[in-house]
């Protein structure tokens, strides 16, 4: 299953790039002014690294909270009181998809 995510992520990262060099190679054909592309460009850069940011992070927690999940429900049906020390492990992988949005805010905005 990590390979065929991994396969998929790679994917859509050929496709973006390929998506951004079309749109800049009609912008270069386009009769417009210097000035209006280079902050378009930019534009695009920020959004495509915000977007991965977030979506790496996202698959990376996703993949983290699958695994540490059924191994503290797991755990938990054995010894109930295992609980309250397996549960915080769950929510340290959610973090990971927290990190991952405050990155791409923080690429938007700055």
């Amino acid at each position: 299953m990590n390979r065929k995510i991994f396969v998929l992520s790679a994917i859509l990262l050929c496709a973006g790039f390929f998506a951004l060099s079309a749109q800049a190679s009609g912008a270069v054909e386009a009769e417009t002014a210097v000035e209006e592309q280079a902050p378009a460009s930019s534009s695009a850069w920020k959004y495509i690294s915000a977007a991965l940011a977030v979506g790496f992070s996202c698959i990376g927690g996703g993949m983290a909270v699958s695994k540490i999940g059924a191994a503290a429900m797991g755990a938990m049906s054995e010894n109930a009181e295992l609980s309250g020390k397996a549960l915080p492990f769950v929510g340290l992988a959610e973090g990971i998809c927290l990190w991952g949005f405050l990155v791409g805010l923080l690429i938007i905005v700055l």
